[in-house]
């Protein structure tokens, strides 16, 4: 059964400032474009990246919130626009996966990672999709 990524858009955009709150929606359009790269190729082999999800194909899900709802999917990655709080998605996705699904969630946000290895998910902080040389 093949594994399932979930994004904490937010998170992972605001990890690095460059200049992001200028353009929320366009930081979140970059992020997916990034995100669909790793879809057919994998993760990149980095300490927490669980070994299912470094091998194409990965299975992707970006959850976005606030000014960056509405972004589109693109092949290889499904958004989800949250409709209140972004956390609160994110729990939803990994709550509704199928039984037994590996699940990884990729966040810096510490409460977050408690309520999602809760459900049984494993997680990984940003670092593990973004480009190297980026915080």
């Amino acid at each position: 059964m093949d594994g399932v990524v979930v994004v904490d858009a937010a998170n992972v955009v605001g990890s690095v400032p460059d200049g992001w709150w200028r353009d929320r929606r366009g930081a979140a359009e970059r992020l997916r474009d990034r995100l669909a790269l790793l879809a057919g190729a994998g993760l990149p082999d980095r300490p927490g990246v669980p070994g299912w999800a470094t091998g194409p194909p990965v299975d992707i899900v970006m959850v976005v919130e606030g000014a960056a709802r509405g972004v589109e999917p693109v092949a290889g990655v499904r958004v989800e626009s949250a409709p209140g709080s972004g956390d609160d998605h994110i729990v939803a996705v990994v709550a509704a996966r199928e039984e037994g699904r590996p699940c990884l969630v990729v966040t810096a946000d510490q409460g977050l990672r408690a309520r999602v290895t809760a459900l049984g998910a494993e997680t990984t902080g940003p670092r593990s999709v973004r480009p190297s040389g980026s915080s």
